[in-house]
């Protein structure tokens, strides 16, 4: 199945602070008011979507909706997601309830990216958030659990049984208010692997693919990750949904155009420009490499990049720490530079 979008590019921001050499990011308050100048300076030079991802108990950012309500508060037409949400934290319902208001206030252009999780300093975040597998379950399956009520809350769905104060409409069933029409098609599961790829794609929700996989079949990264990709488009054909599917992958992309672009990351654009294969959660996974150095060459080698090509969206995950001139002038230098290679055109509307 091809996709019918166009290609598009977003940033994808870590939302990590601290006082660290060189951090533009000291506290908290400084990550969160730079993610909202930075989506409105990605706004302006026609980049198509601006992503957080979601981490707990560290210097990271965290509770996503008020910064996604914000940056649609402050913006007309970029995308605003979430790279991933860890559904083992989160209370369903409550989720549905903010996700609604949110994608309400951006006029629908949320896309909320979730997973069953990944590592986290907490050894059990989750029960510490009031959240317990039940019986039989693993963690992975309480997270699709919850995902599987939030998207059923967000589907309009009846949820819970009247009270004597409720209001009826011919309903028996209360359902979640807000709601947001056209939502539901706009949920994205990150998948690790090809089989849990084919998963989303049954279970109808658009593919989120990062850039590491946890397995690793001897193959470039860009070709498993294609594979994966291919895998998942074929399962959401047989099962029938009625809408198309999108797909995302994650690169690490800096041109380096000058002195700066040198100091920060001269000595990486060398030692990071193959893939990696270590252990993540105690299976052999397979990094994929960064896009780092003469602006050229990066823009003929993610144009041969088979996943980049398969996907309709490339997020590019950028060094928040390093402030919002900084990243802006790097989200310039790949839309002039690099991303039209992949058939990429600035957003105008």
């Amino acid at each position: 199945m091809e996709t019918t979008f166009k290609k598009r590019i977003g940033f994808l921001s870590f939302g990590h602070y601290g006082t660290g050499r060189g951090s533009q990011t000291n506290s908290a308050a400084d990550a969160l008011h730079q993610a909202i100048d930075l989506s409105v300076a990605a706004e302006e030079l026609g980049i198509d979507g601006a992503f957080f991802r979601v981490h707990h108990f560290a210097r990271q950012q965290a509770a996503p909706f008020p910064l996604m309500a914000a940056i649609a508060a402050r913006t007309s037409r970029i995308e605003i997601g979430t790279g991933v949400i860890d559904m083992r934290y989160e209370n369903p319902l409550y989720m549905a309830e903010q996700a609604a208001a949110t994608d309400l206030i951006s006029d629908g252009r949320l896309q909320i990216g979730v997973s069953r999780g990944s590592p986290e300093p907490a050894a059990n975040g989750a029960a510490d958030f009031g959240h317990f597998p039940l019986d039989g379950e693993t963690v992975a399956d309480m997270a699709r659990r919850h995902t599987a009520a939030f998207r059923h809350a967000i589907s309009g769905a009846g949820i819970a049984e009247p009270g004597q104060h409720a209001y009826m409409g011919g309903e028996r069933l209360l359902r979640i208010e807000p709601q947001s029409p056209g939502l539901s098609q706009r949920i994205w599961w990150g998948a690790g692997t090809r089989d849990t790829a084919v998963w989303a794609a049954r279970q109808g929700m658009n593919l989120m693919s990062s850039t590491l996989l946890t397995e690793d079949t001897g193959v470039p990264f860009d070709q498993l990750q294609a594979e994966q990709i291919q895998l998942f488009r074929d399962a959401w054909a047989e099962a029938g949904h009625d809408f198309t599917p999108r797909v995302s992958v994650s690169r690490s992309v800096i041109p380096v155009v000058d002195d700066i672009d040198q100091m920060y990351f001269g000595l990486r654009a060398q030692a990071d420009s193959q893939d990696q294969v270590g252990i993540i959660d105690g299976f052999v996974s397979r990094f994929g490499k960064s896009y780092m150095g003469d602006p050229g060459q990066i823009a003929a080698e993610l144009a041969a990049d088979e996943a980049v090509r398969s996907a309709d969206t490339l997020m590019l995950t950028v060094p928040n720490q390093l402030g919002v001139a900084y990243n802006t002038k790097v989200l310039e230098n790949i839309a002039k530079h690099v991303a039209p290679a992949i058939g990429w055109e600035p957003a105008t509307t």
